[in-house]
């Protein structure tokens, strides 16, 4: 999926936590329930779809997480459900715990190519990455985006969790995944956002890493984690 937690020396968040109440037949067992969750400094959105902000998933771990953080229009959603929640701008930085964080660009506004009577448009700033500077290194969670051209010119991650769809209108595509990838080309990259829904013939969710692993530079840098399993942050010599 597309859902992470990170326990930074005792600072705890979840990055797009879906644990519960998807829209769509998923693949697999979740890993953890929202109930089991004993404690969270904070949970961040990248954006508003429900498989990235489950209403549901966040409405259950309200009483455990200290803060919320997305976009400023997610924010305004989030508020609408009471919880705890920061919206912030493209380039804004925060800190939390021992953790401080970026939005980056993203590009994800797929809604205004199916226009619906009232619908509002959605701006670039709608959507978001977030960047995690912690003690053991840092963490580059680019989102749901479209390719773009500032993505090849960031500072060198120590890790990329990596959307990887080969669906190139409303994500990277295979091409724009793998400019990523040689653009940082000893970052390891956890592969998210495929393989999880049981939806065959709809592409944003079936991308194949062997397409990946055959085009990028250093392909044992890609990681692919069954559902739960850990992964050590150690800084990039």
């Amino acid at each position: 999926m597309a859902g992470f937690l990170v326990n930074s020396r005792g600072t705890t968040f979840m990055i797009d936590p879906l644990l519960e109440g998807y829209d769509m037949p998923i693949l697999l067992d979740f890993p953890i329930i929202p109930k089991d969750v004993p404690h969270l400094d904070a949970v961040f959105a990248t954006h508003s779809d429900n498989d990235h902000y489950s209403v549901e998933t966040f409405h259950d771990l309200a009483s455990v997480t200290k803060e919320f953080h997305s976009t400023v229009y997610v924010d305004s959603l989030m508020k609408n459900e009471g919880f705890h929640s920061f919206g912030h701008y493209i380039g804004e930085t925060f800190n939390f715990g021992n953790v401080t964080v970026r939005l980056t660009l993203a590009d994800h506004a797929w809604q205004n190519s199916f226009k619906r009577p009232g619908q509002r448009y959605y701006e670039p700033g709608d959507a978001c990455g977030f960047w995690f500077n912690t003690p053991d290194g840092s963490i580059w969670a680019p989102g749901d985006s479209k390719f773009m051209q500032e993505q090849l010119h960031m500072p060198t991650p120590d890790v990329i969790l990596f959307d990887y769809s080969e669906d190139a209108a409303f994500h990277s595509g295979l091409d724009g995944a793998i400019k990523i990838a040689n653009a940082y080309p000893n970052t390891p990259l956890i592969l998210g956002h495929w393989g999880f829904v049981d939806a065959p013939d709809f592409i944003p969710f079936n991308g194949d890493p062997k397409h990946l692993s055959e085009r990028v530079v250093n392909p044992e840098r890609i990681i692919v984690l069954a559902p739960g399993q850990p992964f050590t942050l150690k800084k990039l010599k």
